[in-house]
Formats: structure tokens, sequence, C-alpha cells
């Protein structure tokens, strides 16, 4: 009988914040894939779980993936972590995974910390809908060009960020998507956690004046407080209500308050 694949949640800085259902499926598994092994032997040691571990990482992680699956179907259990937080976000594993499922093999959670959830929660910007979009791009040209296809969504975005390259981030969010509200969360669950809150030139200013700029960040970046303008024409935009059952006068109405208008002028528009 095939064994079971845990994909197991670690704490991200604070190793307090490991679950007991986690723990537990480090001790009963029959190895556990790092993504450093050296990094992992730290949390093991810690509590004392004397397991194999075997390493897979960007470079090795296809060629990791076959042998993995071919010792769950020997039966073995096995228990994938990642240096910290939980597997796959922004970190190898996912082929692993993948090759699993596509093997017939059943691909556990077990869940815990996310530095994304975690920044989020205490972020003070709207959880009611984010997008996590991973690092930014290293490039200038690259980074703009990702902002502005990003810049007509509704939601909190939410980005992990190297601390060498914050400055020129802050820089080009400012550039592309204007004045809104940016949260840089950083160590988090860590001895030195910090959160930085306000427009994003306000937040470089402040961490410019550092010597040296340290740790994981987690970068989020609040809702547009300024619409985005509606470029429909007017007789479309019309149109458009009616077809959803808006009464013509009602529509009028409604497209003139969206666009700042007075009815009369809407209605000259459709008329001329």
């Amino acid at each position: 009988m095939p064994g079971v694949l845990y994909v197991v949640s670690t704490p991200i800085g604070n190793l307090e914040d490991i679950t007991f259902r986690a723990l537990r499926i480090l001790r009963e598994s029959d190895l556990i894939a790092c993504e450093d092994t050296r990094q992992t032997r730290k949390l093991l040691d810690h509590f004392g779980i004397a397991k194999p571990t075997v390493s897979y990482h960007e470079h090795n992680e296809s060629a990791r993936a076959g042998e993995l699956v071919d010792r769950l179907l020997s039966g073995e259990n096995i228990a994938l972590v990642s240096d910290a937080g939980t597997p796959l976000v922004s970190d190898p594993g996912y082929r692993v995974v993948v090759a699993a499922i596509a093997a017939g093999i059943t691909v556990t959670p077990i869940p815990g910390p996310s530095a994304a959830l975690a920044a989020l929660s205490a972020s003070g910007l709207a959880p009611d809908s984010f997008r996590f979009c991973g690092f930014l791009p290293a490039k200038t040209t690259q980074r703009k060009k990702l902002l502005e296809e990003l810049k007509r969504e509704t939601c909190t975005l939410i980005f992990y960020e190297a601390p060498h390259r914050i400055l020129d981030a802050l820089d080009d969010i400012a550039a592309v998507l204007g004045p809104r509200e940016v949260v840089i969360a950083r160590e988090l669950t860590k001895l030195h956690e910090e959160f930085l809150r306000g427009p994003a030139p306000d937040i470089r200013a402040r961490l410019a004046e550092r010597p040296v700029i340290r740790g994981e960040i987690t970068l989020l970046i609040g809702k547009s407080a300024i619409p985005e303008p509606d470029d429909t024409p007017i007789a479309d935009a019309v149109r458009a209500l009616e077809q959803q059952g808006v009464p013509r006068m009602e529509a009028i109405k409604q497209v003139a308050k969206a666009r700042g208008l007075h009815k009369r002028d809407v209605y000259r528009a459709l008329t001329s």
C-alpha cells in the first residue's frame, strides 16, 4: 500500500509556532524531505526528532521528485518541509506534490505558519480580499511592468522582497501605483519583528536612514483609494445597464452619478 506525502508547515522564526500535529507527523514519518537539511536539522534537534532527511531544492527537485514518489509507492510516509513556513509558497516542492498526485499518492497538508497571512493579519490593510504575488522581479523594468498589470486589482497585494531591493521596490510602487497605503512586515515572529506603515515614499525615507536593512520582508500594498476612470462610452454604459434590466432613466441616473455628471449631460450624449 502506498504511503502518504505530508506537506508540513514549520515556524517562520519562533520555534514555538509549530503545531502538535506537525511534530507528530515529523516523528512518525519514515523520511523528511527538506529544502535545506541543515536548516531543518536545527528544528528537528530542538524537538528531539531523529529521522533521516533528504534534500530537495530548485536545482534537483525534478530528479528528486521521482525518487520520493518511488519511496512513497513502496509504502513509506514522507514529510515535505521548507526552510520556514508553508512549503511551496514561493518555495520549491510543487514538482514533488504534482508527481505524487499523478502517481495516485495521498497528499495531506499539515497547516501552520505563513509569513503572508501573518503579515496580513496584523497589517491593518483590508483582509476581505487579497492576492499573493510571490517575489517582485529583481529588475526595475520587469518590476514596473508587473505593478502596471496589477494596478487595476481591487484587493490587498502581498509580496515577498529581499532587503537589498526594498528601497528600489518602494520607489517603483510610488511611481506606478501612486498614494496607496503600504506596510512592511520585517522579521515576523523573530526578536526584531517590525511593522512599518504609511505611503511608500515615507517608508522608503525611514528605511534609507538605516546603515543596513536586514531580515525577511513581507510587503503589502493596500487597495487603491482612487477609482480607475471608466472610459467606456456613455451610450455603451447605459446600454449595459439596460441589458441587466435597469430602466432607461435609472440607467442614465446611475451612469451620471458614477461619472460625476448631470443627468442631462448623459442624455445629450445619448441623443447627439
